[in-house]
């Protein structure tokens, strides 16, 4: 009998995964470009040296067993684990990342973004660039949990987590604005929170994964109707589905336009300090992918095209 060691490689647990996706053995042979008894086979001398069964064969299909789908909860973490090994080597050789993961809060302007993107796979090619939409503590939770790299927007503190670094990108004012035919714009003078309350919110969801997250600028009992982004929470504002706090920026060219009415309210004044973060706690310093966002980071003229997007600026 073989020992479990010497059959559970990744090529095992890789194959493992292949048929519980697919479903059957000849799924999955079809997909790995092989005949059904070689992948039948492999599963069978896995299944001795464990002595355990990791498929139900009582139908024409491949069921994991309570014993399978412990193995490949197990067996994904091991593969994962060997990914980052392999990387880690890779970036020790090459000094670039092969993979560099962005956490974006919805505050950020997109578009700068994609700018500065377009600009890093120019330089890096090599290094496959993800960007993943955060909103809240869900911005530094991504960072913390080791999900992303760098997170750009935290608004919140990193706490003590050991490894995580902060910058300010700036100040971002927040304005309370209403469509023109929604009832509060029609009102004179500061609005009180009574009013407020009387009327729908649009609020942002909080992106965090654990925990129930944080909302702002809502009060007790108020109605609201939640949305996945800043800009989806502008277009709900837009149609007067609602009432809330949106970025200066992004506010200003609808309501120089008419589209929204900006109201003052009894409550002080909503200026956030966003910040960007990133992750530094492997002793090497950052890689050379995580370094050149950095590096852009240090241009005012970026910090402030990610909060606000000028007509005619471009980045240095």
């Amino acid at each position: 009998m073989s020992k479990a060691r010497e059959v559970l490689t990744p090529e095992a647990l890789s194959l493992l995964q292949s048929v519980a996706r697919a479903g059957s053995f000849a799924a999955a042979a079809r997909a790995l470009g092989l005949v059904p008894s070689a992948v039948t086979y492999r599963v069978r001398q896995i299944e001795e040296a464990l002595d355990a069964l990791l498929f139900d064969r009582s139908s024409r299909q491949a069921r994991l067993t309570a014993a399978g789908t412990e193995l490949l909860r197990e067996g994904e973490r091991l593969l994962a684990e060997v990914d980052a090994v392999a990387n880690r080597v890779r970036r020790v050789a090459t000094g670039w990342e092969s993979q560099l993961t962005l956490a974006v809060d919805t505050v950020i302007c997109p578009a700068t973004v994609m700018e500065l993107a377009q600009a890093f796979l120019e330089v890096a090619p090599q290094t496959r660039l993800r960007l993943r939409d955060e909103a809240l503590s869900g911005t530094i939770e991504c960072l913390t949990s080791g999900q992303a790299d760098l997170a750009l927007g935290v608004a919140l503190e990193a706490g003590t987590e050991s490894g995580i670094r902060s910058r300010v990108i700036g100040e971002l004012e927040f304005v309370f604005a209403v469509a023109p035919h929604h009832p509060l714009a029609r009102l004179r003078g500061p609005l009180a929170d009574d009013l407020l309350q009387a009327h729908r919110a649009v609020a942002v969801a909080d992106s965090v994964q654990r925990g129930n997250g944080i909302t702002l600028g809502l009060l007790a009992g108020q109605d609201v109707l939640t949305v996945p982004t800043m800009q989806a929470k502008l277009e709900a504002q837009l149609r007067g589905l609602g009432v809330g706090f949106l970025p200066e920026p992004l506010a200003r060219p609808h309501v120089k336009a008419g589209r929204l009415v900006i109201k003052p309210t009894q409550r002080p004044a909503r200026i956030t300090h966003v910040r960007y973060a990133w992750r530094d706690a492997s002793g090497l310093g950052p890689g050379r992918a995580l370094a050149w966002w950095l590096a852009q980071l240090e241009s005012e003229t970026t910090r402030k095209a990610l909060l606000q997007r000028r007509v005619g600026a471009r980045l240095p």
